[in-house]
């Protein structure tokens, strides 16, 4: 599980990414990289990282699922994700 302040971070940096993209759209359309510098750094999108809903997981993250492979292996193997089942052959 990553820390609580990691995921506030996180959650942060989306809200700030929402808040200033149609700003930084209409500055990156007009060229004007003067005022791009002036936006905060957290505005930027390339600052995100994926992250696991459940535990906040950076690695094995499943975009499909929007969780890690850990959790997605163990909601599946409790039928808990619909149309997901265990292969076998």
């Amino acid at each position: 599980m990553a820390k609580e302040s990691v995921k506030a971070r996180q959650r942060k940096r989306e809200k700030m990414v929402a808040k200033f993209a149609t700003k930084r759209e209409a500055l990156k359309q007009a060229g004007d990289y003067i005022g791009l510098q002036k936006l905060p750094k957290n505005a930027s999108p390339v600052r995100l990282k994926n992250r696991c809903k459940l535990t906040g997981r950076p690695k094995g993250y499943m975009k499909d699922f929007g969780i890690c492979r850990n959790q997605f292996r163990e909601l599946a193997l409790m039928g808990k994700i619909p149309g997901v089942t265990k292969s076998s052959w």
